[in-house]
């Protein structure tokens, strides 16, 4: 069966802002592409995660969420609210993560989460 995931991809407004985004604001790696490119491929720090594409093109209605495991929940909301975003406030779930959301330039949202244990 499935094994894990290989990549997620988001259709994006503007490539320059989104790519802006992902890789100043949230610190991925940026695989392939850019900001002038139709296409873009990020990574997190972690060599084994899955890969974000960004496509260009109109960005769909909501989907759902993507998630992403952070060394410490509170400092990168702390960070996000530093660089202007407004992101929820940062709450323990009851299936036992600390996590906050947040929507990216296009409207996606993204959680970004850490197990409290």
């Amino acid at each position: 069966m499935i094994q894990k995931i290989s990549a997620v991809t988001f259709r994006v407004a503007s490539m320059k802002v989104s790519v802006r985004f992902y890789r100043d604001a949230l610190g991925m790696q940026l695989l392939y592409g850019g900001e002038r490119s139709e296409f873009s491929s990020f990574r997190g720090t972690d060599s084994e995660s899955a890969i974000l594409n960004l496509e260009h093109a109109a960005p769909g209605k909501y989907w759902g969420r993507l998630i992403f495991y952070v060394e410490d929940v509170d400092a990168v909301w702390k960070r996000f609210r530093e660089l202007g975003f407004m992101p929820e406030s940062p709450r323990d779930a009851s299936w036992g993560e600390r996590y906050f959301h947040m929507l990216d330039p296009d409207g996606h949202e993204l959680s970004f989460a850490r197990p409290l244990s």
